[in-house]
């Protein structure tokens, strides 16, 4: 092999001892393969960064059926080459182990493709303009729905509003005859007209869910703003309304959905795809599709609201841990303990900045994640539970101790996940790599959220704690990057570009000094990805043994200067020895 080792100083995965020896020795990975059947699938003349034990560049990979047969100089792949061998050019292009997105949605993702997409508006009017559009081709009483507005990157507030979002008056002027519903970015807040909060029975007597917030004026009247479980009331108005569709529609949505999200992903490179969370009728889909071949992406599913009690009986009969060439892997449970930072949801030691009266809500209570815990070591299932605020980080470290503590179990083998991590107290960071917590992170995060977050917590906060990778490598904590998708759009070049240079859109950098390098924000979503699933002896790196998921991308991304980052380019996306998306 061809070695670049000044480019590819090891990270530290001191808290990982046995993780990290898992992954290093694993099985199958690094045998020679037999040379006389030929390969399917040769790529050949690049740059291949194999993130292997010595993060090695090679020149050349063979599949054959799923599996890797040979990586190397090109002379070395040579002789994998036969008749029928599809041989892929490279020129000098660098291919890499397939994008593991560490944390996401894919339900969601699919849905989003099938609803008003409100990311790039600039303001409150456009968004009622764009509303109005639709009412105007939808039949009275058809429900509109739309995601990803944020408040905070509009170019100007909107008027009237309250506590910076804008009041339901508008909106429901422009869309008498249809109930709204329009979802914030993060996914903690949405925004209901009139007629939507009339069907959800929300009046100005109304008291939201545990856990949730209606937002009201300085009269009392509902502004439409609900958080974080508020919106669930609306949600089950618009599901109700959902009900008399018949089992094939139903079905026909779902595998609409299904592709949708997958076309997106391989376009970007990613083939495999941590879903985090969902329900057991959800995976009963999902692995109906598995079984008839059509899933097109790699699933790591996370069991998400049931009972402890529905858990305790039912997880014996979820349990898939990964077999190797499969395409859904179920053996964990996703619980939120808060919010968002940015609908102010997060769970804070001490008030916001902006908001003086809040520190934040808790969406889950900690005995009931306790309870969860619990559950997951009786059955062998990983817990991933979702804190961003300092506080709630603390809590769930407090609850994960607890458990090893009364099941004397090794925390490092378990493999449990804070999902976010956003904002730490400096003294929580090296209870990670103590307890042997995967930070289950996202780098496109610090810089879309990066020009607001210190008016959320104030400077000395923000810099002390907000997205501190660097804090976390330097304790030893593994890192296993994502995007949080439809949160934020799923492409892995963007979140490797703002894992390794912090540059927000207006040029100026988020606290540069906890910076990943550009080996450890690879390793971040390939390697650690599979190890944060359990998967690392099939997957996250280009090794003899491994399955064929490759990524060709148009230019070498350990390399270019930053300014070209953003301007990388997926060529290829490879699943299992096939080409399943190609520029």
């Amino acid at each position: 092999m061809i070695l670049r080792s000044s480019l590819h100083a090891r990270t530290a995965v001191a808290g990982l001892s046995a993780i990290a020896a898992a992954a290093a020795l694993s099985a199958c990975a690094g045998e020679p393969a037999d040379t006389s059947e030929p390969a399917d699938l040769v790529l050949r003349g690049g740059l291949v960064a194999t993130v292997d034990g010595d993060d090695a560049i090679a020149e050349a990979v063979a599949v054959r059926g799923a599996w890797i047969v040979a990586v190397g100089s090109d002379e070395e792949v040579e002789p994998f080459i036969g008749d029928d061998t599809e041989v892929i050019e490279l020129d000098g292009r660098f291919a890499m182990p397939g994008f593991i997105e560490g944390h996401g949605h894919y339900m969601s993702l699919g849905n989003s493709k099938t609803i008003l997409d409100l990311n790039n508006v600039a303001n409150w009017d456009e968004i009622v303009a764009m509303v109005a559009d639709a009412a105007a081709e939808a039949e009275p009483g058809e429900w509109i729905r739309g995601r990803g507005w944020h408040q905070e990157k509009w170019d100007r507030p909107p008027e009237p509003s309250v506590e910076g979002a804008p009041v339901h008056a508008s909106l429901s002027a422009a869309t008498p005859d249809n109930p709204v519903l329009l979802g914030h970015a993060s996914g903690h807040a949405a925004f209901a007209n009139a007629l939507a909060l009339e069907l959800a029975s929300y009046d100005r007597d109304s008291e939201p869910p545990p856990g949730g917030e209606l937002v009201r004026d300085a009269q009392g009247e509902l502004t439409g703003l609900l958080r974080e479980t508020a919106q669930r009331p609306v949600s089950a108005a618009f599901a109700e309304s959902q009900s008399s569709r018949s089992p094939e529609e139903v079905d026909a949505v779902f595998r609409r959905e299904v592709a949708l999200a997958a076309e997106e992903a391989l376009s970007k490179g990613v083939t495999s795809f941590h879903d985090a969370g969902t329900g057991f009728a959800t995976i009963d889909g999902l692995k109906a599709m598995e079984e008839e071949g059509a899933l097109p992406v790699r699933l790591y599913v996370m069991v998400r609201g049931r009972s402890n009690e529905e858990m305790d009986a039912r997880l014996p009969e979820y349990y898939m841990p990964s077999e190797g060439d499969d395409y859904l892997t179920v053996r964990s449970i996703k619980r939120q303990i808060d919010g968002a930072l940015g609908s102010h949801g997060a769970w804070l030691l001490a008030p916001y900045e902006d908001m003086p009266s809040s520190v934040g809500l808790v969406l889950e209570t900690v005995e009931d994640i306790t309870g969860t815990a619990h559950v997951a070591i009786k059955h062998g299932f990983q817990v991933n539970t979702h804190a961003i605020g300092d506080r709630a980080n603390r809590e769930v470290l407090d609850i994960y101790e607890s458990v090893f503590d009364s099941a004397a179990a090794e925390g490092s083998a378990l493999r449990w996940r804070i999902e976010h991590a956003q904002h730490m107290h400096p003294d929580d960071v090296s209870r990670f790599a103590e307890l042997g917590i995967i930070a289950s992170m996202q780098g496109v995060h610090a810089t879309s959220d990066g020009p607001w977050i210190p008016r959320r917590l104030g400077e000395a906060r923000a810099e002390s704690g907000a997205y501190i990778w660097r804090a976390f490598l330097n304790a030893g904590v593994l890192i296993n990057n994502g995007t949080d998708v439809p949160v934020e759009g799923i492409d892995p070049l963007v979140g490797f570009h703002s894992s390794v240079a912090r540059r927000m859109a207006d040029g100026s950098v988020f606290y540069a000094d906890q910076r990943m390098t550009r080996v450890e924000a690879l390793r971040s979503y390939t390697i650690n990805g599979a190890i944060a699933a359990f998967e690392e002896e099939y997957k996250g790196s280009l090794e003899v043994g491994k399955l064929g998921d490759i990524v060709v991308l148009d230019r070498d991304i350990l390399t270019v200067p930053d300014d070209e980052l953003p301007e990388a380019r997926v060529d290829l996306t490879i699943v299992g020895g096939v080409v399943r998306y190609a520029r």
